[in-house]
């Protein structure tokens, strides 16, 4: 773990304190600050005192002996309106930062790729993490993904940091300047922290914060937003700009055409893989997540038949459209991660023939977003709180059957699915709903899963030991760019 010095012998608060403040805290005092933490939850304080933190609360403290204060990216410090303490803070010239600038000022050597979007930036962020440690490159991979900032390894001149960036995250952090920035899509969200679409937007470009030649911004074009700040960029001409798309040409850019990876950054427009034998990458979403890490990876000098072959062993992340198996020639996708109806038609969209796992607790939209794919639909299963809400939504759409719990219609879908016996056919958890009715979190959810398809008789192949295995969709719909 990285230790903070430059705030060695001063005075420090933390506010937040949760995982990246309690990292960021530790990184502080390892590096010899004066710690200040404070936390409004009375139980997320007494846990931070439990791990050696020192408490003090923020708000009595004379802001005029602090230079910094390091703020977790969930608390608010413009919109809606400011948290009390950053207001404080502020009146006084109290700079105002997040973790990741905390990283950024000791790790001055190494190499920093960044990556955010609306969507898919944590599986590009993975997979480009994938990509660089399977290759051999000196790597740590975190920031709003896994290991919060103050919690990664230092690393030399040779070493890269692979950093997910939230728009809150990119707010709070001043002194980077990435060697690679990428920007995958942008669509409405988050819009009450940044006072509306324009300043969300606002708050993304700033991974491209002082970027000069030879550093990359690598641009998603599937989106109008996106688009033209790629089309800007270009025009600018102060940066490399690779344009990258999942469904079309992108002139002299890497994109993908029929589930095929093209690298055209050299004019050349040379076929790379094909996509559609990748388990873990299924649907034009994560095409273009596939782009912006090929991109992404060969403009650090990563040569592209080394990013290939990383690729194809991408595992995905867990709960994530995760393949566990092919059993008698059905395959099994873990995707509970899906927890409304909206991620759920990302993952019906990907497979032909889907017998659906779906239920659990309720969220607002309910399954209005699956509709255009329950073509796709051969029978689902219901389970959980959802599923008589979930039955009269369905009902003359998609032929379905209370089941109650995950075991019990994890079984009948594959008894079903083996007794059609049509090549192509997936049983897909992809839920649609909370898991708080059944299991404490969407990871135990994805696990029993897993569990109960590893129970199940017959030949069991794991997809990722016979390439091109795995059964997807021949017709996958367009998403506009989001991942």
């Amino acid at each position: 773990m990285i230790d903070v010095f430059p705030f060695e012998g001063l005075p420090t608060p933390v506010l937040g304190l949760g995982r990246s403040g309690i990292a960021a805290a530790h990184a502080l005092s390892r590096g010899g600050a004066e710690v200040w933490a404070w936390d409004d939850n009375e139980q997320s304080r007494k846990n931070a005192a439990d791990q050696g933190i020192n408490i003090v609360d923020l708000n009595g403290i004379d802001w005029r002996e602090a230079t910094s204060l390091i703020l977790s990216p969930g608390i608010p410090h413009t919109h809606p309106s400011p948290h009390p303490i950053v207001t404080m803070a502020r009146e006084v010239g109290c700079e105002i930062i997040g973790d990741v600038e905390l990283l950024v000022r000791t790790q001055r050597d190494a190499a920093f790729v960044g990556i955010t979007g609306t969507n898919g930036k944590s599986t590009t962020t993975a997979l480009i993490g994938h990509i660089f440690q399977t290759s051999g490159r000196e790597a740590e991979i975190g920031g709003n993904l896994g290991m919060p900032a103050c919690s990664l390894e230092p690393l030399g001149t040779d070493g890269t940091y692979i950093l997910e960036m939230s728009s809150y995250q990119l707010e709070l952090t001043f002194s980077i300047t990435f060697d690679v920035a990428v920007l995958l899509n942008i669509s409405p969200d988050h819009l009450e922290r940044h006072g509306g679409f324009e300043g969300y937007i606002a708050a993304k470009r700033e991974i491209f914060r002082r970027q000069t030649k030879p550093r990359t911004a690598v641009i998603g074009t599937d989106d109008d937003i996106s688009r033209k700040i790629y089309e800007e960029l270009y025009e600018a001409d102060e940066q490399l700009v690779v344009g990258i798309s999942g469904k079309e040409r992108v002139h002299g850019g890497v994109y993908v055409k029929d589930g095929i990876l093209i690298d055209d950054t050299e004019g050349q427009e040379t076929p790379v893989m094909d996509l559609r034998t990748v388990p873990s990458l299924q649907g034009v979403h994560n095409w273009q997540n596939a782009a912006a890490a090929y991109a992404a990876c060969k403009m650090t000098g990563i040569q592209p038949h080394a990013v290939m072959a990383c690729i194809n062993s991408y595992p995905g992340l867990v709960h994530r459209q995760e393949p566990l198996a092919v059993i008698d020639g059905v395959g099994f996708v873990n995707d509970s991660k899906a927890t409304n109806g909206e991620a759920a038609a990302r993952a019906l969209a990907c497979f032909d023939d889907a017998y659906w796992i779906i239920g659990g607790r309720p969220k607002d939209g309910g399954l209005s977003a699956c509709a255009p794919y329950f073509n796709r639909v051969r029978h689902a299963y219901l389970i959980g709180e959802a599923a008589m809400q979930f039955a009269q939504e369905l009902d003359g759409k998609v032929t379905c059957s209370v089941s109650g719990d995950l075991k019990t219609a994890t079984e009948k879908a594959f008894a079903d699915a083996k007794q059609r016996g049509m090549p192509g056919s997936v049983v897909l958890l992809s839920p649609a709903c909370a898991s708080f009715d059944q299991f404490p979190d969407f990871e135990a959810r994805g696990d029993a899963f897993r569990d109960i398809v590893e129970d199940l008789p017959g030949e069991f192949i794991d997809p990722f030991e016979e390439p091109g295995v795995f059964p997807g969709s021949t017709d996958k719909p367009d998403f506009g760019g989001a991942g």
